[in-house]
């Protein structure tokens, strides 16, 4: 359960004002299909977490058990360094626009989401827990929470908030997470 838990926390907060809210947005203003690209978004996220899931879960079998909790630890630490850096917007889907609002989502996404702090957090939760599964379901819960709500009601949501208290939050919650490993190494 604590695995399930602390990933839907740490991706649903590392997402807030992730650049695939902002993509989120730019879709919902083109196609105006909130199911569809709430489905996409889940699509796209359980193929791209669930691959970064057993990579961090085989990694977390290679390493010795006493330096896990030192290269988590630093991990998470360099995670919420990156959340003090604010995404921007990558450009626009033109060259997926004729997939549709479902496909060019679960395109867009999924490359969105290659080397993105979400996906780098995956690895290390799944390196951290032996729930693999779990970790999976929570980075997926995690993104969703934090992308449907844009997708949802976008434009009166990122109006009221400030970005720049999320992402201090977000480093918060990542460093607390890096001293939780590394008091566990201790």
């Amino acid at each position: 359960m604590e695995a399930l838990i602390g990933s839907t926390l740490a991706v649903a907060i590392a997402e807030m004002g992730d650049k695939t809210q902002l993509l989120a947005l730019l879709l919902v203003g083109r196609y105006g299909r909130p199911a569809l690209i709430c489905l996409g978004i889940l699509v796209a996220t359980i193929i791209n977490h669930g691959f970064s899931a057993w990579l961090g879960d085989w990694l977390g079998g290679l390493i010795p058990p006493t330096w896990l909790p030192w290269i988590i630890g630093t991990s998470f630490l360099a995670v919420a360094l990156w959340m003090l850096i604010p995404d921007k917007e990558d450009g626009g889907d033109g060259r997926f626009a004729a997939l549709g609002p479902f496909g060019a989502t679960c395109m867009l996404f999924f490359l969105a989401e290659i080397g993105d702090k979400t996906q780098i957090a995956t690895v290390v939760l799944a390196a951290k827990y032996s729930a693999t599964w779990m970790v999976i379901i929570g980075t997926t819960l995690g993104m969703l929470l934090a992308n449907v709500p844009v997708v949802i009601f976008g434009r009166w949501i990122l109006q009221r908030i400030n970005l720049k208290w999320v992402h201090i939050g977000a480093f918060v919650l990542f460093l607390g997470f890096a001293l939780a490993s590394f008091w566990q190494g201790f």
